[in-house]
């Protein structure tokens, strides 16, 4: 058995990758992942399979799958997922909080300026050139991933319904799951077997946390902090799915928050790096300062370090099932063309002209010729496009 094999049939973790390395790592990308969750995981792959060699392209994106198919940040549950396979439970802990860090204090900073100066900071010309970068590191990373993710030409097929339900907007955990379901249909009509149980469901949960009708309620950290809790255990989704949660709860029901502070707090997630969850920082501290931020952040996050601790050990297991496998690989297609559309959908705002177009297509270039870190990419990106947006105010 080649080494090759020998990394992808690995259950346990590999102790050659020091603690000081993962933390290093991700809080770089913690610090340079602008774009979302599809971006966060492009610059994964492109760090942990074609730079580092952790891990194999396949055994990323089973971790992926596993990480679609639980409640959370899908982004920061991957980190969190290498870190253990990694380290175990210390790499868990090193590689979530060290993604999550950076994020989280760069929005304490915004929340500050938002606080006493009532404003957010111009940062127009930085997104302007960022932004194309991230689509060309995208694409790289679906190109790359597509390769290993679609085995056979059924799974071709199963990639192209995920793209087009999505598109219709049906939920995107509804595709997720009927892409494995359908991976697990087509593998027991060609082995011809008659019966099989499927023991993998989707949750439901939310429905038994939905808050129901009420009055203004007086603010405090421990409601603060079981309300940002109970969202990172049942919230699937972007993150827009978690500002629907702070209209319902904090804007409409508890009056916690005015309208435009949600807008503002929408234009924070944007145009910060890291997890896009982080939102839940700026609004904690703008109801309850620093405090109020760390026990938000806390509350929203512990979640996913909670199931990826229960699930990952399961990853291995799952992938030698041959029903469960299928499940996986449905799963993994499935996720891939969710990212492949939210693409679609962030390239339409961020190629906006021509010089947008440029940026895009020589990001892709460089990327696809001579392999660069795509941290760099975004730093250069982000000089262009302040240096074009002040030269041209």
């Amino acid at each position: 058995m080649s080494s090759r094999d020998n990394q992808r049939n690995r259950t346990t973790p590999d102790r050659s990758t020091s603690l000081s390395s993962l933390a290093l790592l991700f809080l770089r990308l913690g610090t340079t992942a602008f774009g979302g969750p599809a971006a966060h995981i492009a610059m994964m792959e492109d760090e942990v399979v074609r730079r580092r060699t952790w891990m194999t392209r396949a055994e990323f994106l089973d971790l992926l799958g596993a990480a679609n198919i639980i409640p959370g940040p899908n982004s920061t549950e991957l980190a969190i997922h290498i870190g253990h396979r990694q380290r175990g439970w210390p790499g868990l802990l090193v590689a979530g909080s060290s993604f999550i860090l950076p994020a989280v204090l760069i929005v304490i900073g915004f929340a500050w300026a938002y606080v006493r100066y009532g404003s957010l900071p111009q940062v127009a010309g930085v997104l302007y050139g960022v932004k194309p970068v991230i689509i060309a590191i995208v694409l790289q990373a679906l190109w790359s991933l597509g390769r290993t993710a679609i085995k056979s030409k059924f799974l071709a097929v199963v990639g192209i319904f995920a793209v087009a339900l999505t598109f219709l907007r049906i939920h995107e955990l509804l595709v997720l799951f009927g892409g494995g379901l359908a991976a697990v249909l087509a593998r027991t009509v060609a082995r011809q077997i008659k019966s099989a149980k499927s023991l993998i469901t989707a949750p439901i949960l939310t429905m038994l946390f939905q808050t129901g009708a009420g009055g203004a309620a007086s603010f405090g950290l421990l409601p603060l902090f079981l309300f940002f809790l109970k969202v990172g255990a049942i919230l699937y989704g972007s993150g827009y799915v978690l500002l629907a949660f702070i209209r319902a709860d904090l804007v409409e029901r508890w009056h916690w928050l005015t309208e435009t502070q949600l807008l503002d707090a929408i234009a924070v997630g944007q145009v910060t790096p890291g997890p896009v969850f982080t939102t839940a920082t700026f609004v904690g501290y703008v109801l309850g300062g620093v405090r109020g931020a760390m026990v938000a952040t806390l509350g929203i996050f512990l979640p996913a370090f909670f199931f990826v601790a229960v699930s990952g050990p399961l990853v291995p297991r799952i992938r030698r099932s041959p029903m469960a496998g299928a499940f996986l690989d449905g799963v993994n297609v499935a996720a891939l063309a969710l990212m492949l559309v939210v693409t679609y959908q962030l390239g339409r705002a961020a190629l906006v002209d021509f010089t947008t177009l440029v940026l895009a297509l020589i990001s892709a270039f460089v990327l696809f010729r001579f392999r660069v870190n795509s941290a760099w990419l975004i730093l250069v990106g982000a000089v262009v496009g302040w240096f074009l947006h002040s030269a041209a105010s």
